[in-house]
């Protein structure tokens, strides 16, 4: 019994820590839905496991000084996909935002910064805000993030306030 029960842990913990392998392949719906020829572009792609990182996360921000309110913001997050993109390109950006407007996402704030832009866009039901996609781009980088989880339009403004304020 007890060899059995070793074995179920050790799946059910390879199970859970696959997400953190690193991938070549895109991980973005807009990327798999899309026309566009991504041929060029070289992607890096993995799911974050939220239960792993949140305590980290949280640390970082206390030790850069984030204030308690958004530190709070954390726990309402429930599944994080980055992918990032050498070599996009303005047809690639053309692309996903025309994937965003045709996805009834809406474009809540740009901030510009050292040549960097840093775009978030939000998905709303009601009054919850259930995806929230953060786009940055330099040049031909791009990185892409999908946050999804249980916000409030209020939570949102200060999460932007605070990025805006550093």
């Amino acid at each position: 019994m007890k060899t059995l029960k070793n074995i179920f842990l050790g799946i059910f913990t390879m199970f859970m820590l696959q997400s953190c392998i690193v991938s070549g392949r895109p991980n973005m719906d807009f990327v798999k839905h899309s026309g566009y020829n991504f041929k060029e572009a070289n992607f890096a792609s993995f799911n974050v496991p939220v239960f792993l990182a949140k305590p980290f996360i949280k640390k970082a921000l206390r030790e850069d000084g984030e204030s308690e309110e958004v530190i709070a913001l954390i726990k309402k997050v429930s599944k994080i996909k980055i992918m990032t993109v050498n070599n996009g390109s303005k047809d690639m950006l053309n692309e996903f935002s025309r994937y965003l407007n045709d996805n009834d996402f809406e474009e809540w704030a740009t901030i510009k910064h050292d040549g960097e832009n840093v775009n978030v866009r939000v998905k709303q039901n009601g009054e919850t805000i259930k995806n929230m996609l953060i786009t940055v781009n330099s040049n031909k980088e791009l990185v892409f993030v999908d946050v999804r989880g249980s916000f409030t339009a209020d939570d949102i403004s200060k999460m932007i306030n605070a990025a805006t304020d550093k």
